[in-house]
């Protein structure tokens, strides 16, 4: 099985990471997914089709496809939704909307026990799968803030610079949003857009932390990875589900 520790690891030390994105509470495609090799796969709480029993059944389904690690994208800044995704067995957390270090410092607080935090212990899911100590949690428990704001984007150097934090993560769509694109891929941003993708990225590396970053191809997941971001995630189920079913009309119709 994909250990939350060695994950934790090679988050810290910015070696590449590639992982996939569910929209869907679905658990028996998602463990279909955990078994292909990548190396994590991020439910998505805030936007997804998916509630607690789904994040709960999407994260044991990961678990049992065994080569990857279950992240969650939390619907909020909120200790209650990050502690309880942690609960449920996640390894880490991406927790969307973050304006300034001290929200990242909030978010943080989440997921780490006291001394260092506020999360409330119960060894739930957690505890079986790292162990109940609290310590041991904290090592091995990754938190990413997501940058996608204004304010995010204008306080990059500040949330990079917050102890213990382990990566960025940027949103496109929201970002290009709100540096004042007309809708999410808004091609007249492209230039700005791209300035602001730089600096993010650079003020991660100078820090010393991971830059994540949410792809929609294969493609482009390499060229950031390629520029620097050291994690991107491919996405994602439902939309590749009507891409390849798509498609496929397109072929069988395409004699007729």
């Amino acid at each position: 099985m994909a250990s939350a520790t060695d994950f934790a690891q090679r988050v810290r030390v910015r070696e590449p990471l590639v992982g996939y994105w569910v929209m869907l509470d679905a658990p028996a495609s998602t463990e279909r997914l955990a078994m292909l090799g990548y190396d994590f796969i991020c439910l998505d709480a805030q936007h997804g089709l998916i509630g607690y029993s789904g994040l709960l059944n999407g994260l044991m389904a990961i678990d049992a496809g065994g080569r990857s690690v279950g992240l969650v994208r939390v619907g909020a800044n909120d200790p209650f939704l990050i502690g309880q995704a942690l609960d449920a067995g996640a390894a880490g957390v991406i927790v969307p909307l973050i304006n300034t270090a001290e929200e990242a410092h909030q978010a943080l607080a989440a997921a780490r026990y006291p001394a260092y935090g506020v999360r409330s212990y119960a060894p739930m899911r957690a505890g079986l799968r790292i162990g109940p100590v609290p310590a041991d949690a904290d090592r091995s428990v990754v938190v990413l803030a997501m940058i996608e704001t204004h304010d995010g984007l204008a306080n990059i150097e500040e949330i990079c610079a917050v102890p213990g934090l382990d990566g960025i993560y940027v949103g496109p769509y929201d970002l290009r949003l709100a540096l004042g694109g007309a809708y999410p891929t808004d091609p007249t941003l492209d230039d700005v857009f791209e300035d602001a993708v730089a600096r993010i990225c650079r003020a991660a590396e100078q820090a010393g932390i991971c830059a994540g970053f949410h792809t929609f191809d294969g493609a482009t997941a390499a060229m950031r990875l390629e520029q620097g971001f050291t994690l991107a995630t491919v996405c994602c189920d439902l939309t590749h589900l009507e891409q390849v079913a798509a498609e496929h009309l397109r072929t069988a119709r395409s004699r007729q």
